[in-house]
């Protein structure tokens, strides 16, 4: 079985063909940073315009690279939400054409469940597992029980973990996003203790039951630290001080998580912990979970960097897990801007 997929609910229009062993036959990726980097954030109609120059050479980039026809292709993925919606109807409506045309399976896909699944595209992981979703506009921790089965144990009260990176990144006159560069920025400190005593950043939500996050109180404290700056060793004292502080909040909210998982599958003898999103590529908090994950005898997955951020392969994954169930969408699936991902059980379950 060999699936296309189709993204583009943000600022990357992609596409890519997989098979149903995991290969990825193609993933091509084509960014917008530069159209909205003076604006210092996404700006939904110049991402709409974009998508729709690009997708028709992104979708045909990804059949050339994977040296297949559409004739080849066995079913059209697309994401049809959460996102953008201008975005989103763009590479929907493509995907869409395509099936019609070809008269090929349409399989609607949930960028959520995209990040959910990357795991198993790139190791294969096995359900049950924890699940913490980090991204620049989604910060969820779930339990994935099953294909389509997630159970929501705790999300962001105000902002995302990615977009306080980007805005602290902004705060700090660093380029856009600014979220892989404040994490280049805290790299270069050499006492990350130093760091926190000169900064003594807000740990919100830290000790208390449940697992959801908060981080606008973090993303203010960060502010009110930047007019007093003194060069650029403050500048790197201050990017760790808050990388840190991330880092101990998805600390304590995963071990309350941990918690609910081992009693909910208490006979899984090594069970994992798997993040997604863009800010899953963050090397420090991947050492944090890791460290966590080795303390409860679990296992903590994170796919490579290239499968973390949005693209088209892990949209094509959820194509062909449906498609191999015979979980199909009709041409009549509209575009959503908002699209929880409870919603799925009750379609499939």
């Amino acid at each position: 079985m060999i699936v296309m997929g189709i993204e583009s609910s943000c600022d990357e229009t992609a596409a890519a063909v997989v098979d149903e062993k995991g290969t990825i036959l193609s993933n091509i990726v084509s960014s917008q940073i530069r159209d909205h980097a003076r604006f210092g954030g996404v700006v939904p109609e110049i991402a709409a315009r974009a998508h729709m120059d690009q997708i028709e050479q992104i979708v045909q980039m990804a059949l050339d690279d994977a040296g297949l026809g559409l004739d080849d292709i066995d079913g059209i993925a697309a994401t049809c939400g959460p996102g953008l919606i201008g975005g989103v109807i763009v590479g929907m409506m493509a995907g869409k054409t395509m099936a019609a045309i070809k008269n090929k399976p349409f399989i609607g896909v949930n960028h959520l469940e995209g990040h959910i699944l990357s795991p198993r595209l790139s190791d294969g992981v096995e359900f049950p597992y924890l699940v913490l979703l980090v991204s620049g506009a989604h910060t969820q921790i779930l339990i994935a029980h099953g294909l389509g089965n997630y159970e929501l144990l705790g999300t962001s009260l105000d902002d995302a973990v990615g977009e306080c990176f980007d805005k602290v990144g902004r705060m700090l006159g660093l380029p856009f996003p600014g979220g892989k560069y404040v994490a280049q920025l805290a790299a270069q400190c050499t006492d990350r203790q130093a760091a926190a005593e000169k900064f003594p950043l807000p740990r919100p939500m830290k000790g208390r039951q449940g697992c959801d996050f908060s981080f606008s109180g973090l993303k203010t404290a960060v502010l009110r630290y930047c007019d007093d700056l003194k060069g650029d060793g403050d500048k790197i004292m201050l990017a760790a001080a808050m990388e840190d502080a991330v880092a101990d909040v998805m600390d304590n909210r995963m071990k309350n998580a941990i918690s609910i998982f081992t009693t909910c599958y208490p006979h899984v003898e090594k069970g994992h912990i798997v993040s997604g999103g863009g800010v899953a590529a963050n090397e420090t908090i991947k050492a944090r979970l890791t460290r966590l994950t080795d303390s409860h005898n679990m296992i903590f997955t994170a796919p490579p960097a290239h499968l973390c951020t949005d693209n088209g392969a892990m949209i094509a994954w959820v194509g062909i897990e449906r498609l191999s169930r015979g979980w199909t969408d009709t041409m009549a699936m509209k575009a959503r801007p908002r699209w929880p991902l409870e919603e799925l059980k009750k379609d499939n379950i």
